[in-house]
């Protein structure tokens, strides 16, 4: 089975920057896509970032212009490059890949998270 594992979280304050990565490993047939998701305390876990096989990108409306998704595809990464952090921007952030196995079966794998503060 697939494995993610993120890291790059911490504490930072309003105005930092943090970069996040998401490495892969185990059998995989074929991505269809990976992301970032984010969840604060009391809050809907919510659609960061993603980006697709094909290279074309998604954010946020809050984050856009400040994240930048990007791929290492010979280390199986993704990575989150978070710039401008605000307070509201303090979440768990998990990691998410999109597969499709030799029979077409669809996947969805999640990371454990990684805690990203912001405060100054």
């Amino acid at each position: 089975q697939v494995q993610l594992v993120e890291s790059g979280g911490g504490l930072v304050q309003p105005g930092g920057s943090l970069r996040l990565s998401c490495a892969a490993s185990g059998s995989i047939f074929r991505i269809n896509a990976m992301g970032w998701y984010r969840q604060a305390p009391g809050k809907q876990r919510e659609l960061v970032a993603a980006i697709i096989s094909g290279g074309s990108t998604v954010y946020a409306d809050s984050v856009k212009g400040r994240f930048t998704i990007s791929r290492d595809n010979a280390k199986n990464t993704v990575y989150l490059q978070m710039n401008s952090l605000k307070l509201e921007d303090t979440a768990v952030y998990y990691c998410t890949l999109d597969e499709l196995d030799s029979t077409s079966y669809p996947r969805t794998y999640w990371g454990q998270g990684t805690q990203v503060t912001v405060s100054s």
